[in-house]
C-alpha cells in the first residue's frame, strides 16, 4: 500500500449481506458464493475475485487481482440474510426458480435450508403480478419500517456480524415521479405515518437500512435512493449508496456497441429492442405499470451515450423501441433481439442484428457480490453519498444532481479501476503511453 493511499479499516469479522428480495437473483447469489467457498465452482463474471487489475508502466508487468490488491472482505466471512413476501427457504425458492441444476442445489442444500426470509414489507400496489403470504402488518408504513429496523438489528445480534451491506435483489416496482413527500427528510417520515401512497415499500427498506447506518445499492429501477431526502440521510450518516437497475442483458450489450457506433462516427437511425423472459422477474414486468419503470431504465442508454444534441446529424431522429415479453416456457433463460439500423459514408444504410441467449440471473449474481464487496470497501475507506464509480453494474447509473452519468462500458470500467488504483494511492492510468516514444 503506497503513503498516499487512502485510510481504509480493515475487514475484521464477519460481512453480513442483506437482500431485500430472496428469488432467482439473490439465490443464485448465496449459491454462486457457497459453491465457490467449497471450490465447487468458480465465481465467474465477478471482478472482485476473478479480474486483475494493472499498476504503473505496461513495462512494470504489475497486474495483481482486484481482491489481492485492494482489502476487500473474504468469501469466507459473508453471511446471507434476506426478506421475501413469499415464505420459501432459499433452497425451496432455488428450486422455483429454475436457474440452477438440481445437482448444484443438492450439493449445498442444508446451507440453502438454512436461509429463511424474514416477513417483507410488501403491497401488491406496488408489484401487481405477484401475492405474497410472508409480509408485515401495520398500521402505518412507519410501523412497518420500524418492524425492518429490528429485523436488522436482530440479525446483525444474531449472527455476530460487525458489519452490513445490503442489495436491493427484488422485483421492478411501479412507476413513480419523485414528489413533495420526497423533498425531504421530514417530509418523508410525515408522509410514512399518513401512509402515503408516494412511499412505496423499496423506500422503507431504504430508510430502515440507512437509519441502521447499512450502505444500500438499488439493484432495480424503482424510485429508492435517488430521492432528496435518502441522498440527504445517506450523507448525514456517512453512508454508501447507489444504484440503479442492475446491467446484465440486452442493455450491458447496448453500453457496448453504442460507444463503437459513436466511436467510429457512424450514425443510428433506430434501435428496437425485444426480449422474452419467463421467471419472476418476466411476469412481474408483464404489468404495464411495472414495464414503465423497466423502459425508462433502458430507454435513457443511448442518449447518454451517443449526446444527439452534439451529434444531430447521426443521433438527432432515433427510433429505440424496447419491448420485454413474459413467456414461461423459457424460465431464467432471458432472450434478447436486437436489430439496430445505422449508416455510414455518404450516408448508406448498414445492419447489426444480436440474439443474446443470456441467463438473466447468472449474469446478475456476480454482480451481487462485487456490489456488496465494493460497497463495504467503500464504507470502510470513508467514502459516502453515491457512489457513482460502481456505475459499471447499473443501467441506470446514479449521479450527483446536474451531472450526467457515464453510460459506455469501458469509460465505467476505467473509472471503477481508477478509483480502486486512488483508493489504494497508485497513479491513475491514462493510456497516453507517450513516455515510450519520446525521450
Amino acid at each position: 500500500m503506497s503513503s498516499n493511499s487512502r485510510r481504509i479499516a480493515p475487514a475484521r469479522g464477519k460481512l453480513g449481506v442483506l437482500t431485500p428480495g430472496m428469488g432467482a437473483v439473490a439465490t443464485t447469489f448465496y449459491a454462486g458464493v457457497e459453491s465457490a467457498r467449497r471450490k465447487l465452482a468458480l465465481p465467474i463474471g465477478s471482478l472482485t475475485q476473478m479480474a486483475t487489475i494493472r499498476l504503473g508502466k505496461r513495462t512494470d508487468q504489475r497486474a495483481p487481482l482486484i481482491g489481492d490488491f485492494v482489502p476487500v472482505a473474504k468469501l469466507k466471512d459473508i453471511v446471507f440474510g434476506g426478506w421475501d413476501p413469499i415464505p420459501d427457504d432459499a433452497y425451496t425458492a432455488a428450486r422455483k426458480a429454475g436457474v440452477l441444476e438440481k445437482d448444484a442445489i443438492e450439493a449445498i442444500a442444508p446451507f440453502l435450508k438454512a436461509i429463511k426470509p424474514m416477513k417483507a414489507v410488501f403491497d401488491q400496489n406496488y408489484v401487481k403480478r405477484l401475492k405474497g403470504t410472508n409480509v408485515k402488518k401495520g398500521k402505518t408504513k412507519r410501523d412497518l419500517a420500524e418492524q425492518l429496523r429490528q429485523d436488522i438489528r436482530d440479525f446483525k445480534a444474531d449472527n455476530k456480524l460487525d458489519r452490513l451491506v445490503a442489495v436491493w435483489c427484488a422485483s421492478t416496482e411501479v412507476f413513480l415521479k419523485a414528489g413533495p413527500a420526497h423533498k425531504t427528510l421530514k417530509a418523508f417520515e410525515a408522509a410514512m405515518l399518513k401512509n402515503d401512497e408516494t412511499i412505496a415499500p423499496s423506500m422503507l427498506y431504504a430508510w430502515a437500512l440507512l437509519m441502521e447506518d447499512v450502505p444500500f445499492m438499488n439493484g432495480a429501477p424503482n424510485l429508492t435512493l435517488d430521492i432528496p431526502a435518502m441522498l440527504k440521510l445517506a450523507l448525514d450518516r456517512e453512508l454508501c449508496v447507489g444504484g440503479k437497475d442492475f446491467k446484465t442483458g440486452q442493455t450491458l450489450m447496448k453500453t457496448v456497441l453504442a460507444p463503437m457506433l459513436k466511436a467510429r462516427m457512424l450514425g443510428l437511425a433506430g434501435w428496437y429492442s425485444t426480449n422474452i423472459l419467463g421467471n419472476r422477474d418476466g411476469e412481474v414486468l408483464d404489468d404495464p405499470e411495472s414495464f414503465k419503470t423497466k423502459e425508462e431504465s433502458k430507454l435513457g442508454v443511448l442518449e447518454h451515450i451517443l449526446q444527439p444534441k452534439q451529434y444531430p446529424k447521426l443521433y438527432g431522429n432515433i427510433f429505440h423501441k424496447v419491448r420485454i415479453n413474459y413467456y414461461p416456457p423459457r424460465g431464467d433463460a432471458k432472450e434478447g433481439w436486437d436489430n439496430i439500423d445505422i449508416f455510414g459514408w455518404m450516408g448508406y444504410p448498414m445492419q447489426i442484428k444480436v440474439d443474446f441467449l443470456c441467463r438473466d440471473s447468472i449474469l446478475a449474481a456476480p454482480i451481487v457480490l462485487d456490489l456488496a464487496l465494493f460497497t463495504d470497501l467503500a464504507q470502510r475507506a470513508g467514502m459516502k453519498g453515491i457512489q457513482e464509480w460502481l456505475s459499471f453494474y447499473f443501467k441506470s447509473p446514479m449521479a450527483a444532481p446536474g451531472l450526467t452519468p457515464e453510460h459506455d462500458l469501458f469509460i465505467q470500467q476505467t473509472k471503477l479501476k481508477n478509483t480502486l488504483r486512488w483508493l489504494m494511492g497508485e497513479e491513475q492510468i491514462t493510456h497516453l503511453g507517450i513516455e515510450y516514444y519520446e525521450e
